[in-house]
């Protein structure tokens, strides 16, 4: 392996390394607040019951006090940009479901107590399909949803 190959992956590394450990000095890294909580079984849910039940929704109820913004057409299935925003008191979850992905879970966020209801991401849609955002609030799930109309498919199955 060529010597200057070898020296350059050990900066790369030992500055990455750097970093984190003074993001972390000053608090902008905190390890307990730093992770998502995995939902495997959510994630790996093929119907929108089965993604539901395992996220431990047994009802939703449509709320004008969450907001969805995705586009109405999505040019490109591979990377939608979906933002979502909430005014509920002491939200605690935002899930972003796609109802006829492979997969019904795009992405699922928890916040910490006292943290802003707000996520912006991007997700893969397969197909025009609708997107739903699922809050989970004061211990309730609330909902709301909007179609877009895919002209490139981004997911495969």
């Amino acid at each position: 392996m060529n010597t200057d190959l070898i020296r350059r992956k050990a900066l790369k590394t030992g500055s990455s390394l750097a970093l984190f450990g003074v993001l972390g000095a000053i608090g902008l890294i905190r390890p307990g607040l730093a992770h998502a909580e995995w939902k495997k079984a959510a994630f790996e849910a093929k119907t929108m019951e089965e993604a539901l039940a395992t996220l431990g929704v047994a009802a939703a109820e449509s709320s004008a006090a969450i907001h969805l913004s995705v586009p109405e057409i999505a040019e490109n299935g591979a990377v939608v940009p979906v933002t979502v925003t909430g005014s509920l008191a002491r939200m605690e979850q935002i899930s972003i479901l796609v109802d006829k992905n492979p997969n019904m879970l795009a992405a699922h966020f928890v916040f910490p107590e006292g943290t802003e209801g707000f996520v912006t991401t991007r997700v893969k849609m397969s197909q025009t399909a609708t997107v739903i955002a699922l809050v989970k609030a004061d211990g309730k799930f609330y909902r709301v949803s909007k179609e877009v109309k895919v002209t490139a498919g981004g997911c495969g199955g």
